[in-house]
């Protein structure tokens, strides 16, 4: 692909040959569309201090071009549900992403049934370190392992 036609092809999403039409549309979406995108349908199986465990069926909006689930939206579950588990230790604010990783292992399709577990490893005064695991719910395979370092607001002393 020349230079031109990638650029094409990011400005337009991967449509390409589309207008601008959806400009006004996308703009009007409410704020934290994208969480809100990515976690309808996800349900909350277990909440203790330190671990979080969810699940959901794959819906076709998270689906990539091969058919299966989107790696991004796979990084984005460790993002938001490994931010949410950092609440259940008692910190007051999950900060902002220092780190994030993910290990891709195999695929989730369309309506299958995944687990989401999220685990913190460490919670300090300035540092957050959590671990989540996603799998498959029938079989336990695991689809994904990510792991994700926040900086945590520190209170002043002033």
């Amino acid at each position: 692909m020349d230079l031109e036609s990638v650029k094409r092809y990011l400005e337009k999403g991967g449509r390409e040959g589309e207008d601008d039409k959806n400009r006004s549309t996308i703009e009007g979406m409410p704020l934290r569309f994208f969480e809100r995108f990515i976690m309808q349908g996800l349900h909350v199986d277990l909440i203790e201090p330190g671990r979080i465990v969810c699940s959901m069926k794959v819906p076709p909006r998270l689906l990539n071009a091969g058919n299966f689930l989107h790696g991004g939206a796979t990084a984005t579950l460790v993002d938001l549900v490994g931010s949410a588990v950092i609440y259940t230790v008692g910190a007051q604010f999950t900060g902002v992403s220092v780190e994030i990783n993910v290990s891709y292992l195999d695929a989730a399709y369309v309506d299958e049934e995944i687990e989401i577990e999220a685990k913190v490893l460490r919670v300090g005064k300035a540092v957050g370190v959590v671990s989540v695991e996603l799998r498959k719910k029938k079989t336990g395979k695991i689809i994904a392992q990510g792991r994700h370092t926040k900086y945590l607001a520190v209170s002043s002393k002033l």
